[in-house]
């Protein structure tokens, strides 16, 4: 589980919503100057256009059959099927060692990949069988980015035997640091693994793509790192700090954790140049602090990739409207003649509904959803939300969003009298 950048805590949602990442490219293991490095920079610099595998916002590749053509139901359908299948994953009866932190990513991936594909946002190709003339979808059958779930899987077993040849190539045991060394070498020097800030495309921010581009956010990586860890029988743990996410082996001496080789500690070519820099609260770390940090769980991981998709699409659902924060409609701001994107705005309200699975006692999640229904024009479940929000809510803020769910009422009113209107709810 590599890496550290700015991320939300899944426990509380960050409503200023900033403009920029704190933290770039130059966070992957700082001492790798590739010209991958700069072939990705002249792709952002060049409006995002193919670049060793990456692909425009517009490219998504969710594979359905093409004989007979499929509407955009089918697309729906296999999104509902996929967010089934996350419910199932992190279900409260499933213990969390059991939870397949990769697999519910994925499942994540597939449904948002299934509201692009039918909203004209994606691509439709084929199945990857034939599917015998059944009009039942099947998500085994369907492809993201060209591979199933389960071939996106095997992928961390084709990373682990690459990480195997190379401690045989060593001819090195099995000792913690050896094996994290291996994985380092693996995906950042072989591999050219990079971390990208957040809020730059939502493609890094999605499992399969940082699997097909070498690219992604910190928390895709790091759930990269810790699959293969996983497999290689190496315990990684990882834990939010500030902005930040760290993660390391599990060992009995942690000092060697910081012990500097090459100009950096092991701790910081695994993490990034966040432990190195003095502005964060990582860079104050010893092994003695380290071990008093509280590990996440693989809810907790599952939590803050929901939290970064939230605070990814909404921002790009709000691009063009300066200074709009989520929270605005609660401050009496002039909420008129808003420019937002519907897909981008679903899929920020989808990514909530996803967290509140997991958090459902968590009040400024529950408040931020209500606030994206608003946005949406779904205003009976808006004030739905936000009723049920005042129930875990601070009472001070109780008043506040008291005020808003009235005015959400009288909304409801007024638009109910429109020519044409129609509400979901």
């Amino acid at each position: 589980m590599a890496l550290i950048s700015p991320m939300l805590s899944p426990s509380s949602l960050a409503l200023s919503l900033p403009s920029s990442a704190r933290f770039g490219a130059t966070d992957c293991a700082p001492f790798l100057r590739s010209n991958r490095q700069q072939q990705i920079w002249n792709w952002r610099a060049n409006g995002k256009k193919s670049c060793h595998g990456f692909t425009s916002m517009a490219s998504h590749s969710l594979s359905f059959p093409t004989v007979p053509p499929f509407s955009s139901d089918a697309f729906l359908e296999v999104a509902k099927l996929a967010r089934e299948k996350f419910k199932q994953e992190i279900s409260f009866r499933v213990l969390d060692k059991d939870i397949s932190v990769a697999k519910v990513l994925l499942y994540v991936a597939l449904e948002d990949e299934a509201i692009l594909t039918s909203n004209g946002d994606g691509d439709a190709c084929s199945f990857t069988k034939e599917r015998n003339n059944q009009s039942a979808v099947c998500l085994d059958e369907v492809c993201i980015g060209g591979k199933s779930i389960s071939g996106w899987l095997s992928e961390f077993d084709v990373l682990t035997k690459e990480v195997e040849a190379e401690l045989v190539e060593r001819e090195i045991g099995c000792h913690v640091v050896q094996v994290i060394e291996a994985v380092n070498t693996v995906l950042f020097e072989y591999r050219h693994f990079l971390r990208f800030p957040v809020l730059v495309d939502p493609h890094f921010s999605y499992l399969h793509h940082a699997l097909r581009s070498n690219c992604g956010t910190a928390i895709m990586l790091s759930v990269i790192y810790m699959e293969i860890c996983r497999r290689l029988g190496v315990r990684i743990v990882g834990s939010p700090l500030g902005e930040d996410f760290l993660i390391w082996p599990h060992t009995q001496t942690p000092e060697e954790l910081f012990r500097v080789s090459s100009g950096h500690s092991l701790l910081a070519v695994i993490n990034g140049t966040c432990v190195e820099d003095p502005r964060s609260r990582a860079s104050d770390l010893n092994s003695q602090s380290l071990l008093g940090l509280d590990a996440a769980t693989n809810r907790d991981i599952i939590g803050i990739a929901l939290a970064n998709l939230i605070r990814l699409h909404w921002k790009r659902a709000s691009k063009g409207n300066h200074g709009l924060l989520l929270i605005s409609p609660l401050r009496s701001i002039d909420l008129q003649d808003l420019l937002l994107q519907p897909v981008e705005l679903t899929l920020a309200i989808n990514a909530a509904e996803r967290l509140l699975l997991l958090q459902p006692a968590n009040w400024t999640l529950r408040r931020d959803y209500g606030l994206l229904l608003y946005y949406a024009r779904r205003h009976s479940e808006a004030a739905r939300e936000l009723s049920i929000c005042m129930a875990f809510a601070p009472v001070d803020e109780v008043e506040v969003i008291e005020s808003f769910v009235q005015k959400l009422h009288l909304l409801r009113q007024i638009y109910s009298l429109e020519p044409g209107h129609f509400d979901s709810n």
